[in-house]
């Protein structure tokens, strides 16, 4: 399985994220998946890509060309594939992965989680993001979410096109029940 991890460039974010981050890395080598994500040598972009690559497992970086030009491209990255901005990124990520994840991220992470959700709820794909809530960094999300649903405004259930795990365990038994 190819999984799409979406996640902060950052680096002065809590240190615990990049122990978790390196924890799924080894599980997704250890059960025969490869990562494809945005290919940044920061943050928890970095950490993932190697620690997936360090363990023997594919890396597929998807990179656009101001991050290359900035000299910001991880070394962890097998298989590069360039794009133009941030909105093919986004559509090549998905292109590219049979599933998403997403780490503790900012803006950016944000607008990735909402592309895949709203594609997926107007028929362009099946594809679910699972909200990795490490340390409870989502529960506010969460919470905004199902004060949308009770307010009429997200149709269906958001758990339809969103799922939440708070540990890895929760995230393999996401994986196997779709």
């Amino acid at each position: 399985m190819k999984i799409s991890v979406f996640c902060s460039a950052n680096e002065n974010i809590d240190k615990d994220f990049f122990k978790m981050t390196e924890e799924l890395g080894a599980w997704i080598v250890q059960n025969g998946h490869s990562i494809v994500f945005g290919g940044c040598n920061c943050g928890l972009m970095e950490c993932i890509g190697k620690s997936v690559h360090e363990a023997g497992g594919m890396t597929i970086g998807v990179i656009p060309q101001i991050i290359e030009k900035g000299g910001k491209v991880s070394n962890s990255v097998d298989v590069n594939i360039a794009c133009d901005n941030l909105s093919d990124r986004k559509e090549l990520m998905l292109a590219k992965s049979d599933i998403v994840i997403a780490l503790p991220g900012g803006i950016g992470t944000l607008d990735e989680i909402f592309t895949v959700a709203a594609s997926n709820t107007i028929g362009y794909h099946k594809k679910i993001v699972i909200l990795y809530n490490m340390k409870g960094f989502y529960d506010s999300l969460i919470a905004l979410l199902n004060d949308m649903q009770s307010r009429g405004m997200i149709r269906g259930q958001w758990t339809d096109y969103i799922r939440v795990a708070n540990n890895i365990s929760e995230i393999e038994n996401i994986i196997k029940s779709i």
